[in-house]
């Protein structure tokens, strides 16, 4: 469905028709592949997710903007254009009118490609990690706090992740979505994991084990009135987790690192999660890897039991 107008929202025909006839979708985002990974890796990547989702009879649903329109779907030779990285743009909320205005291209954060999916009527979005409260370096005048987590307690929807990225401070991250009501719920886990750790020493706030019981704590929050995100955490997997020590003493020298070079606003994520590849011998990115691949294929199963749960007559049971 193309809308014909700058700035709204393209969907390509695959998604459109998953919209129509109520099947299974999951949005994912396009700063992985815009700004995440190096070329080739990064259209490889973007690939092998979307392939996860479709065999698992989902359909998936990259979203970035490009020319200046949301665009919900992309095709093969989008994908590579966002992979290429020629012009192409991180764009989070506070970007979205100046792309489109300028009729720019670029990559979605977690932020910017939960309000696009929420308006095109999509629930259940896979991504890495997402944002949160840095931890303040010294010398800095106040924290940095990412716009992902205003827009979890903005958009209703269901996001999959393995926490937040590890270089951040987990549990004001933590405070903060308690702050603004939104529910924790860890994965097959009783503990907050660490990004490229499977545990990090913090509670959530409600354990699942199965999709159905994650559907069900959703649609319960979601009748109340409560229209914050779910926000589900996943360990990745435990053959590609670091252990603690080693995760932990890379972020410290990364973020000293940044210090030293005077690394600040949305140049220090990707510069971090560089460095601390780089300090763990590759060891960090392969976790990242494992950790999306496995996102992917969780939200897929997500994503089908709520299609399956809405498709059912009002009280009956699943």
């Amino acid at each position: 469905m193309d809308t014909g107008k700058s700035g709204q929202i393209v969907i390509s025909r695959e998604v459109a028709r998953a919209l129509r006839t109520k099947r299974p979708l999951v949005a994912l985002e396009s700063t992985l592949i815009s700004h995440g990974l190096p070329y080739p890796h990064n259209l490889a990547l973007a690939g092998e997710l979307e392939d996860i989702i479709r065999r698992q009879m989902v359909t998936p649903a990259t979203i970035a903007i490009l020319d200046g329109r949301p665009h919900v779907g992309l095709q093969g030779d989008q994908l590579a254009r966002l992979a290429a990285g020629n012009d192409i743009r991180k764009i989070s909320l506070r970007d979205f009118g100046v792309a489109i205005a300028q009729h720019a291209s670029g990559g979605t954060t977690v932020a910017a490609t939960m309000l696009v999916a929420h308006k095109a009527g999509i629930r259940v979005f896979a991504t890495g990690g997402i944002g949160g409260v840095h931890r303040l370096l010294e010398g800095a005048a106040a924290w940095d706090v990412s716009a992902d987590l205003p827009a979890l307690a903005r958009f209703p929807l269901i996001v999959v992740c393995a926490g937040a990225k590890a270089i951040l401070d987990l549990p004001a991250t933590l405070e903060y979505l308690e702050t603004w009501g939104i529910p924790v719920v860890g994965y097959q886990t009783d503990e907050f994991p660490a990004f490229y750790t499977r545990a990090s020493g913090l509670p959530v706030g409600a354990r699942v084990d199965r999709p159905e019981e994650l559907v069900s704590l959703t649609l319960a929050h979601w009748e109340l009135g409560l229209m914050s995100a779910i926000l589900v955490v996943v360990p990745p997997p435990r053959e590609d987790a670091l252990p603690a020590e080693q995760a932990e003493d890379a972020i410290r020298r990364a973020l000293e690192d940044a210090r030293m070079e005077q690394v600040s606003g949305q140049a220090l994520t990707p510069f971090l999660l560089g460095r601390v590849s780089e300090l763990t011998g590759g060891a960090s990115l392969q976790a990242n890897l494992a950790l999306l691949r496995n996102n992917a294929l969780v939200a897929a199963g997500i994503a089908r039991s709520l299609a399956e749960r809405l498709s059912q007559p009002p009280g009956q049971a699943i």
